[in-house]
């Protein structure tokens, strides 16, 4: 009878809470370990530029190429940025080439079984790290850590097989106060231990590495013991054909989302059309955004002369806010208004960019900064939602992997881009620049909103 049935509504719901929380602690442990490294990069850098290590030497080269074409000064503190970004740059396209491929791998073998591989995979990584000696070694660690992150689409898969709308906006809310808790604290750990380390005198990196190769390890067991299957038993998929692997592989059909319209039971017409608007979206968010992420150290040190402690701090207060946004509002968004969530979000990424460009002292910055953290922390987690809708219980992996690979092939091109300009026209002009430019995205939007009503 009735009874019957909300009880097994209520289980569903606590079931999807039991999810999220799991979902939100193994990506913390994550998170955690993967954030220790960034404070400690320029510190490793120094120690690698004083060997003589063939790899390091042709990564700087590219660097100096790059930073005489775009004209940036010759300045330390700007070479490690440079050299952390193209690192970051590397990073995102590995990531951007295994998302895919581990999304559609989950689809097939389940999400535990490729999160549990995808954590193996970092914990080796951060073992190589551990008694890495070379900066090739450094750069292997980087480039298995880069393969190893889908589990990022894992999660946000998982958070899509959700039944329930409203678990599933909760869910990617909480997802995102991971990534905002764990790039605030992570670092804040790393540089703790970049201070303590020097007193003894034990290779720098060693405790971070040790310590991060433990949350990973601890992130396995937890993995293991607690998490739930989430794809529904019923549908684990055979394999399509052969066709499959360069629609996972090839830009061109992954803005297509060529993978999920390329199977028995494709989305409608519109649901595919409304999906690339939303995958394009997405992409060009965070081609802007992470372009003037990548470009804010440039500014503040240029303009602010910013100690790392100052930059630190700001990184800070951008992650405790964009945390508090989540938790407290992002989380709570309707099913039905996500695009009005993000479209507000964007609209308001204008001044704030506009501030952050102009800003003649702190207190400008930070009033552009709290405005910039507002909108970063809705754009992301809404989308994810919006995409989360899409495509059959079975390509729920595929889909989110898909949109998860198109936001690192933005974060690889974004701040090579976004840093030409800073040097090449200025800092006001780079940042008055993209905030006009948020005109794509937003356009793009209300297409998508007219898909939506259709």
């Amino acid at each position: 009878g009735m009874s019957a049935v909300n009880k097994s509504v209520e289980d569903g719901a606590a079931f999807s809470s039991k999810v999220i929380r799991i979902v939100f602690v193994v990506l913390l442990l994550d998170l955690l370990g993967f954030t220790l490294i960034l404070p400690l990069l320029p510190s490793i850098l120094d120690h690698y530029a004083q060997t003589e290590d063939g790899v390091y030497q042709s990564l700087q080269s590219v660097v100096d190429w790059f930073r005489q074409a775009v004209g940036i000064p010759l300045e330390k503190k700007y070479n490690s940025v440079l050299f952390g970004g193209l690192i970051g740059s590397l990073f995102s396209l590995l990531q951007f080439l295994s998302s895919p491929v581990t999304g559609a791998l989950s689809d097939r073998h389940g999400r535990r079984p490729l999160l549990i591989l995808t954590t193996l995979g970092l914990m080796s990584s951060y073992a190589v790290w551990a008694v890495s000696r070379s900066f090739s070694m450094f750069l292997l660690f980087r480039v298995i850590g880069g393969i190893c992150k889908g589990n990022v689409s894992l999660c946000t898969a998982i958070v899509a097989d959700l039944p329930c709308p409203k678990a599933r906006n909760r869910g990617m809310a909480m997802i995102g106060i991971a990534f905002s808790v764990g790039f605030t604290v992570g670092p804040l750990m790393g540089a703790y231990f970049a201070i303590g380390s020097r007193t003894t005198g034990n290779v720098f990196y060693q405790t971070p590495a040790l310590l991060a190769l433990a949350f990973s390890a601890a992130d396995l067991l937890f993995i293991w013991l607690m998490l739930p299957e989430t794809l529904p038993k019923d549908i684990k998929v055979s394999s399509s054909g052969c066709g499959d692997s360069s629609d996972l592989l090839s830009p061109l059909s992954l803005f297509h989302f060529a993978a999920v319209s390329r199977t028995k039971d494709p989305p409608s017409r519109d649901r595919m059309q409304a999906l690339r608007v939303l995958g394009l979206v997405y992409f060009c968010y965070l081609f802007l955004f992470s372009g003037l992420e990548f470009t804010l150290s440039f500014l503040t040190h240029q303009r602010f002369q910013f100690t790392s402690m100052q930059q630190g701090k700001m990184f800070f207060f951008i992650g405790v806010i964009m945390a508090l946004i989540q938790g407290g509002y992002a989380r709570r968004i309707k099913p039905g208004s996500h695009i009005k969530a993000v479209r507000m979000a964007i609209i308001t990424l204008i001044p704030a960019f506009i501030l952050i460009g102009l800003s003649w002292n702190v207190t400008m910055l930070y009033i552009g900064l709290a405005l910039y953290s507002f909108a970063a922390a809705i754009v992301v987690p809404c989308l994810s939602t919006l995409v989360s809708d899409h495509g059959s219980a079975h390509q729920k992996g595929t889909v989110m992997g898909i949109l998860r690979s198109l936001g690192a092939l933005a974060r690889a091109l974004g701040p090579v881009v976004s840093s030409s300009v800073y040097w090449i026209a200025g800092a006001q002009a780079c940042f008055l620049i993209t905030s006009a430019s948020f005109v794509i995205p937003l356009t793009l939007l209300n297409i998508a909103r007219r898909l939506k009503e259709e």
